[in-house]
C-alpha cells in the first residue's frame, strides 16, 4: 500500500468510504457485516475511512466508533456535517455556529472521541461557501479543540475552486473517475500546489464501472441508485457520476476495451492513482469481496500513457456531453 502526505500525516491512498455501513441509501447492511469490512479494510493496510453524521443518520459513525474501540487501531477518521434534516436541523439552520457544533458534538459522541480528526463540509449550498460564515465558524470549533482540521465536500470544480480562496482549508473531497476527469485538467494541480489533500469519491460511478451492470439490472427502491438515478432527492453526481443510467452501461463496454484485461473495477481505481495530486480514494464496500477488490488497485503496474490519452480522448468525446448536472 502507497501512502500519501497530508500535512505531517500520511494516509494510505486506497481509503473507504462508509455511505453504505449506514444502512440506507444502498439498502441494509448489519453491523457484524459492517465491522467485518472495516476490519478487512484495515488488515489489509487501510488507515483512512470517511463518513458523514447523515449516514444512516449517525448509524455509519457508531459502527466505526465501535470499531475503533474494539480494535484500538490508530486510524484517520473524516466525516462531515451540514446535510441534517432531523428534528429541527435543516437549511438554512445547519450553519449557524450552533448547528454546527451541535452536530460536531453529535459526531464526536457517535465514534466515541474527544477531537475530530477531519471535519468536511457536506455539499453544501454554493451561496453559504460564498458567503463564508461556516468558515469562520470551523475556524472556531478548531480554536476550541474539537476539530483538528477542516475540509469541504464539494459537488462541483467552481465550488472547489470558492473553497480554495481560503487558505486553511486542508482538503477537498471531489467526485473524480473515467466519467469525471475535468478536476485533472487543472484543480489537482492548483490543491496540490496549496498544500490541499484531495479526497477522491464516488470512483467507481455508483458501481458502473465495476463493469457488473446491464440493461437489465434493478436496484431496491431504498437504494439511491433507484431513487436518485435521475437527480430527483440530491445532486444528481452522486448517482453514477451523473450518466443516466443505460448510458453509463454503454459507456462502461467500451471502458473496457481500452483497459487492460481483468478486474475493471480495480483498473478504474488504478487510473484515478496514477493522477498526480490524488491524496486518497474512497470507494464504499458492502462485502469483503469488494473490500479486497479495491485494495488489489494499488497493487496493480501504471496505465500506459497510449492507454491514459485514449481514456481521456473517449472521456471528452463520448462521456462527458452526456453528464448531466455542474461538473
Amino acid at each position: 500500500m502507497k501512502f500519501n502526505t497530508f500535512r505531517k500525516d500520511a494516509w494510505a491512498e486506497m481509503g473507504l468510504g462508509t455511505w453504505q455501513l449506514g444502512s440506507a441509501d444502498w439498502g441494509n447492511l448489519d453491523e457484524a457485516k459492517a465491522l467485518d469490512i472495516l476490519d478487512a479494510y484495515v488488515q489489509g493496510g487501510g488507515n483512512f475511512i470517511d463518513t458523514a453524521d447523515v449516514y444512516g443518520l449517525g448509524t455509519s459513525e457508531r459502527v466505526i466508533g465501535k470499531y475503533l474501540r474494539q480494535s484500538g487501531k490508530p486510524l484517520f477518521v473524516a466525516t462531515k456535517l451540514g446535510r441534517r434534516q432531523d428534528g429541527t436541523n435543516g437549511w438554512p439552520q445547519n450553519f449557524s455556529y450552533e448547528k454546527m457544533k451541535e452536530h460536531v458534538e453529535s459526531s464526536l459522541e457517535n465514534l466515541g472521541i474527544d477531537s475530530l480528526y477531519l471535519e468536511q463540509l457536506h455539499c453544501i449550498p454554493k451561496e453559504e461557501l460564498i458567503n463564508g460564515e461556516v468558515f469562520e465558524h470551523l475556524r472556531r470549533l478548531k480554536q476550541e479543540g474539537l476539530i483538528q482540521n477542516f475540509g469541504v465536500s464539494v459537488e462541483s470544480i467552481e465550488e472547489a475552486e470558492i473553497c480554495l480562496q481560503h487558505a486553511d482549508v486542508s482538503s477537498l473531497q471531489i467526485i473524480f473517475n473515467l466519467f469525471r476527469q475535468d478536476a485533472s485538467y487543472a484543480l489537482l494541480g492548483k490543491a496540490k500546489a496549496q498544500g490541499v489533500g484531495i479526497i477522491a469519491r464516488v470512483p467507481l460511478a455508483s458501481g458502473l464501472l465495476s463493469g457488473k451492470f446491464d440493461a437489465n439490472t434493478t436496484f431496491d427502491s431504498t437504494d439511491h441508485r433507484n431513487y436518485n438515478a435521475d437527480g430527483n432527492a440530491f445532486n444528481v453526481g452522486e448517482t453514477f457520476s451523473g450518466l443516466p443510467f443505460l448510458a453509463g452501461t454503454e459507456c462502461v463496454k467500451e471502458i473496457s476495451g481500452i483497459l487492460p484485461k481483468g478486474n475493471l473495477a480495480a483498473w478504474s481505481l488504478k487510473w484515478i492513482l496514477q493522477q498526480e495530486g490524488i491524496t486518497t480514494v474512497i470507494p464504499g464496500a458492502s462485502r469483503i469481496s469488494q473490500v479486497e477488490s479495491n485494495l488489489s488497485a494499488s497493487k496493480l503496474p501504471d496505465l500506459s500513457p497510449e492507454i491514459l490519452v485514449e481514456l481521456d480522448r473517449f472521456y471528452r468525446e463520448k462521456v462527458r456531453p452526456q453528464v448531466r448536472g455542474e461538473i
